[in-house]
């Protein structure tokens, strides 16, 4: 039977500066600055600390000429403070700004969907192909051609929130119309022998961004192309939700041998940026690389207890005599409950007792123990370490309503096989993920993320029970984010939001987390916070909410992508916000002190 293996990627090497990207390098590590690119010395500062974190390349943003002249009097001073690191120029909407700066900086990161198309007001438009291509090529080419002269490298990053009219309104708001917007810059490129190319396909949706990354490895594999990769969840967010949805996505796509280069978007401080990218690199390089697979082995999941994915907590004999159990367990939140626990070898008649005080709250048991044959699931669960002939053969034999799978090693690799061997089968068993990690916590969510989450993408997984030292309540929270970051289930208001740039017009970190304490109470509910109108319309497409910042002391809100309140005031926009969802009957009160207390 297939094993799944699979080897990394092949792709050329592109130089930025003195940084070797793809080939057989290691991959990269890089961030962007969030300060004003004109504000020399903080624009500097802020490199050197990425620097001194381990940061391998930075970008910083370039909106106009004045920003372009800027990256010369920052390449000087990081020259003059002897701080050798590439600077990369993010350019949108301007493309004389990026004929400037290429004098200045080792790459320049121009965006398909605003560098030649005008910005995306989301109407459909009718453009003859050629002619829009031929418009595309007049102001693409002179930047092409600089590069090729000053040995410069390009990336040609598509993003999902910010696709052209004329993209989709031909293939929609599509990892489709993405991948199609970035060829036909390649193509273009390289009718100019131009080579210097690293290409990204970035949404916030991990699930649309693993999709795109596959689409473009699949069209260039094609076209004979070998241009690196550079992997990144944009608008992730803040805190532990930001590393698991980055991981999720950044993770899944390492493990296939695909990504030549990273960076882990964050609403926080750039150089907090860089550790979880180091654990993503440590993680992958450990890793045997599975294959990518095919459109035909990925199918609807067989459910089990909750449909959309059910959370099982793996408990010992003495975490049965807990008084805190069924609040650790969720039993006190409607969204957060459990859906089953598993149990090994209860003989103890109290621990017997309060697994009746479970079943009686509607928590199935899953044990292999006779004794409590009267309220488990049943005895026919069956635990899977090794997925080969004799576990095969079990199968066959128990036809069990559900597998534990914990896997003594390559833990992908064994889900996809026994997925695989269950479909050949006709065998509509339920595989519940239940991982074992060993790692520190920080080490174990880059892990679990990148692992459960690449699986679970790809519908392979009806629930996770993961396995680790930390306390039940901490499983429980990890357990309940990971799938909301893979879109599985919701728990609280899923928040998108940008990592800042020296675009965003207010301090995004402050806004991001008052906004966040003010409605993160709403399960289902979906809010964009995003710094400038760059990316902002267009990731709202899978927002219900906008929060967008149109000019200093200025927001603008959305509904979403249509902007329903224009210019209103820093003071007052919280407010708006709360009153805009109260509007659309989204708002519930959020629990009184004495209901937090009782949930902590």
């Amino acid at each position: 039977m297939e094993d799944f293996k699979a080897k990394k990627r092949k792709t050329r090497e592109v130089l930025v500066g003195s940084v070797k990207i793809g080939g057989q390098n290691p991959i990269r590590i890089q961030s962007m600055t969030t300060t004003n690119t004109n504000d020399i010395e903080k624009t500097v500062e802020q490199i050197s600390k990425l620097k001194a974190h381990g940061c391998e390349i930075v970008r910083v943003t370039v909106q106009g000429k004045k920003e372009a002249l800027s990256c010369e009097k920052i390449k000087n001073l990081l020259v003059q403070k002897n701080i050798d690191i590439p600077l990369v120029a993010d350019i949108h909407f301007y493309p004389p700004a990026a004929l400037i700066v290429a004098d200045f900086v080792d790459k320049i990161r121009i965006n398909p969907g605003n560098f030649a198309d005008r910005r995306a007001i989301f109407q459909t438009v009718a453009i003859q192909e050629k002619f829009a291509l031929e418009k595309i090529e007049e102001k693409l080419a002179p930047l092409i051609l600089k590069c090729k002269q000053l040995k410069k490298s390009i990336r040609i990053g598509a993003n999902h929130g910010s696709l052209s009219d004329r993209i989709m309104s031909a293939y929609g708001d599509t990892p489709e119309g993405m991948v199609v917007s970035a060829i036909e810059y390649g193509e273009i490129a390289r009718k100019y022998d131009f080579h210097d190319m690293i290409f990204s396909m970035k949404a916030s949706n991990p699930l649309v961004m693993i999709k795109a990354y596959r689409l473009l490895v699949k069209k260039m594999d094609e076209l004979g192309w070998d241009y690196p990769l550079h992997l990144g969840v944009t608008e992730a967010g803040q805190g532990e939700d930001g590393r698991i949805k980055s991981a999720v996505g950044i993770g899944s796509l390492l493990l296939e041998g695909l990504g030549d280069t990273i960076r882990v978007s964050l609403t926080e401080d750039p150089h907090l940026e860089i550790d979880p990218c180091k654990r993503l690199v440590n993680f992958s390089n450990r890793q045997t690389l599975i294959k990518i697979p095919s459109s035909e082995e990925l199918q609807n999941k067989t459910p089990f207890l909750h449909r959309s994915g059910s959370v099982i907590i793996k408990l010992q004999e003495s975490d049965l005599l807990n008084d805190s159990l069924l609040k650790s367990l969720g039993l006190l939140q409607k969204e957060a409950k459990i859906d089953a626990v598993w149990v090994e070898d209860i003989q103890d008649e109290k621990s017997l007792l309060k697994l009746k005080e479970l079943a009686a709250e509607n928590i199935k048991i899953i044990a292999e123990n006779s004794l409590m044959a009267d309220y488990q699931i049943g005895h026919d669960a069956l635990h899977v370490q090794e997925v080969n002939e004799s576990a095969f053969s079990l199968i066959t034999q128990m036809q069990p309503k559900v597998i534990l799978l914990d896997p003594l090693e390559l833990k992908v690799h064994s889900a996809r096989k026994l997925h695989s061997w269950l479909k050949a089968s006709s065998f509509e068993i339920p595989i519940i993920l239940a991982f074992s990690y060993l790692e520190s916590w920080d080490d174990f969510l880059i892990a679990a993320s990148s692992e459960v989450g690449s699986l679970l993408c790809d519908n392979i997984g009806a629930g996770i029970c993961l396995q680790h030292k930390v306390s039940i309540q901490e499983l429980h929270s990890f357990s309940f984010n990971l799938l909301q970051a893979c879109r599985m289930r919701t728990i609280k208001t899923e928040f998108i939001s940008c990592p800042s740039c020296g675009r965003t017009l207010f301090d995004l970190q402050e806004v991001a987390a008052r906004i966040r304490k003010k409605t993160g109470h709403l399960p289902g509910v979906k809010i964009a916070i995003m710094g400038c109108i760059v990316n902002g319309p267009g990731e709202m497409a899978d927002a219900d909410f906008g929060y967008v910042g149109s000019r200093p002391g200025m927001v603008d809100l959305y509904v979403g992508k249509k902007c329903v309140e224009k210019n209103i005031s820093f003071s007052d926009a919280d407010e708006k916000l709360i009153a805009l969802i109260k509007s659309h009957g989204l708002w519930v009160d959020p629990p009184s002190k004495k209901e937090e207390v009782a949930l902590m």
